[in-house]
């Protein structure tokens, strides 16, 4: 007798465990395949709000590259008077001006850019004090100015070209 109440009851709790565990499976899935649509959902949104700040962080940061290339910036900074260490000093200090104010920029393009737009930085910093000390103590802002042309006429590179052409190819990936 007690062998037939374990078999009653064993044919009430099996397919009752068979109904409880396909209904956890389903709900799991259910839950499961919202979770995923709700991320989805999520990444969307983010990526639409990104977009717009990562392509002023790019509209920036060629800005920057435009204003620390060499026909821009010792034009805008060239001074009637200046002595050569004065106008070295005063392109130096720009460049560095120019960098820290873009310094969170960083945060919206790539590594590599980051890298390319800081070395577009130093080898133009190394330009012009190549320059500088082609020069010398007497020379004049003018002479500057030439000595820095011819330094990157005899390297064939500007240096802030390589970081430009990253950046822009960057933002033709965007879309």
């Amino acid at each position: 007798m007690d062998f037939e109440k374990l078999m009653t009851t064993l044919m009430y709790f099996i397919p009752a465990g068979i109904v409880l565990g396909a209904a956890y499976l389903l709900v799991k899935n259910f839950l499961d395949n919202d979770y995923r649509v709700r991320l989805l959902e999520l990444k969307k949104a983010m990526t639409k709000d990104m977009l717009p700040l990562r392509l002023q962080a790019y509209e920036r940061l060629v800005l920057f590259l435009e204003r620390i290339s060499p026909s821009n910036l010792l034009i805008r900074i060239s001074e009637p008077n200046m002595s050569a260490r004065e106008f070295q000093n005063a392109l130096l200090i720009t460049i560095r001006a120019e960098y820290e104010h873009n310094l969170s920029q960083q945060l919206y393009i790539t590594s590599l850019s980051w890298e390319l737009l800081k070395m577009a930085k130093e080898d133009m910093i190394k330009v012009i004090n190549v320059a500088a000390n082609a020069v010398g103590e007497n020379g004049t802002a003018i002479d500057l100015s030439r000595e820095i042309f011819q330094v990157i006429m005899s390297t064939d590179k500007i240096p802030t070209y390589k970081a430009l052409e990253h950046l822009k190819e960057e933002v033709r990936h965007l879309f």
